[in-house]
């Protein structure tokens, strides 16, 4: 998954893109935040989203300081890369 991580008012907090490298996580895991683990069922490899994802499902009242405040919505432009099956890790 290549991510870009903004908060609502534009400011980018994290990016995949810069380090050349996706993140690789297993869906449905709890290795990302909640609002990832439902905002990217059923997509195909190379596909690409923008997920809005409140407070509750992001970093809640804690956040993750320094970059993202308590109770902030975050904004993520995703993008697919590929999929490795269960069978193939």
């Amino acid at each position: 998954m290549h991510y870009a991580g903004k908060l609502e008012n534009g400011t980018e907090f994290d990016s995949s893109y810069p380090r050349g490298q996706p993140l690789t996580f297993m869906l449905g895991s709890g290795q990302v935040i909640r609002g990832w683990d439902q905002g990217l069922i059923g997509m195909c490899e190379g596909e690409k989203r923008k997920l809005v994802i409140p407070s509750d499902l992001g970093y809640g009242a804690s956040g993750a300081p320094p970059k993202i405040p308590p109770h902030t919505t975050l904004v993520f432009e995703v993008e697919l890369v590929k999929i490795e099956r269960k069978e193939e890790l």
